[in-house]
C-alpha cells in the first residue's frame, strides 16, 4: 500500500512545468550528489539538517522532498515538515527512481549559473518579444522558479551582467544565445537537458516565430502576433513577463496534451 505522503516519479513528471507545481527540494548529501550531479527540473538543494531554513524557504507552499534513494533522509524530513503542518511529500525511489523513469529530464548541476542572493539572476535587452519571454518562462518552470530577470538597454546588457553578477542571454556573443538556426530557447533546452516531446514541439513554434521561419509550424505566426500584441500592452517589461508566463503556460499545455485537438464549425452534435 502506498504511503500517504509519497509521490511516484511518474506522478511528479506530470506536475513539473505547471504553474501550480510543488516546490522541489533535493536534500542529497554532498557525496551522493557529487556521484550523480543532476537535479530534477526546478529543484534546489538544501541541507537536511537545516530544518528552520527550509521551513522559511517553503513559506507554506506544497513541496516534494527527494534524496538519492528516497529512504531515510527524504522520508524523515517529510515527516518532520508534515509535523509542522506543511503539505510535503517525498519522492518514491528518490533521484535514482527519477533517473530510471523513461522520458524524465535531468538538469546537469554544472549548467546552472551561480545564484545571486538566493536566485539565479539573468539580464537581457529591454522590450522583449519572443525569446526573451519564452526563455524566462522555461527557466522559472523547469530550472529555477525563483529566477529574476533584468531588462536593460541593449548596449548595457554586458555591463550590467558584470556589475551585478547576472547571466546575460539572447544577445550576440554570449553563451546563452542563438547558435546557427537555433534560437536561445533551443539552446537552453539543450544545455539544461530539457528535451522532451512537449518542449520540443513548443521550441519549434518559438523558433519559427523568433526567426521569421513560419513554415516550421503553423502556430509560429500566431505566437508572433500574440507576442507583438503583448509587448504593445505593457510599458513595464517585468509586468509584460508576468502576463507572458500565462501565455506560455497555455502553449505548454497545448504542446503536451492538446496538439491533436482541432476545432471546426458547425460543431459536431454531442461533442
Amino acid at each position: 500500500m502506498p504511503a500517504p505522503n509519497e509521490i511516484t516519479a511518474a506522478q511528479l513528471l506530470r506536475r513539473i512545468g505547471l504553474p501550480d507545481a510543488p516546490v522541489l527540494v533535493d536534500i542529497s548529501i554532498d557525496p551522493d550528489f557529487e556521484a550523480d550531479p543532476f537535479l530534477i527540473p526546478g529543484a534546489f538543494r538544501h541541507p537536511h539538517t537545516d530544518i528552520p531554513g527550509l521551513i522559511e524557504r517553503l513559506a507554506g507552499r506544497p513541496a516534494v522532498v527527494t534524496c538519492q534513494q528516497g529512504i531515510k533522509l527524504s522520508q524523515g524530513l517529510t515527516a518532520w515538515m508534515r509535523s509542522e503542518g506543511l503539505e510535503v511529500e517525498y519522492l518514491k525511489g528518490g533521484n535514482y527512481g527519477w533517473r530510471d523513469l523513461d522520458g524524465a529530464p535531468r538538469v546537469p548541476a554544472s549548467a546552472l549559473p551561480a545564484r545571486v542572493a538566493g536566485s539565479t539572476l539573468w539580464v537581457t535587452r529591454h522590450r522583449p518579444k519572443i525569446d526573451r519571454i519564452a526563455c524566462p518562462w522555461l527557466i522559472r518552470r523547469f530550472v529555477d522558479p525563483s529566477a529574476r530577470f533584468l531588462f536593460v538597454s541593449p548596449a548595457e546588457v554586458e555591463g550590467v551582467a558584470a556589475r551585478y553578477e547576472a547571466t546575460p542571454f539572447d544577445i550576440e556573443g554570449v553563451f546563452w544565445s542563438h547558435r546557427g538556426p537555433l534560437c536561445s530557447f533551443d539552446v537552453m533546452l539543450d544545455e539544461f537537458g530539457l528535451r522532451t516531446p512537449a518542449l520540443d514541439r513548443l521550441s519549434t513554434v518559438v523558433r519559427g516565430a523568433d526567426t521569421n521561419a513560419h513554415d516550421l509550424a503553423p502556430e509560429a505566426a500566431g505566437l508572433l502576433a500574440l507576442s507583438v500584441g503583448l509587448s504593445r500592452q505593457y510599458r513595464d517589461d517585468t509586468q509584460q513577463l508576468e502576463a507572458g508566463m500565462a501565455m506560455y503556460d497555455a502553449l505548454y499545455r497545448w504542446a503536451r496534451d492538446g496538439a491533436d485537438e482541432t476545432h471546426d464549425w458547425p460543431a459536431v452534435r454531442g461533442q
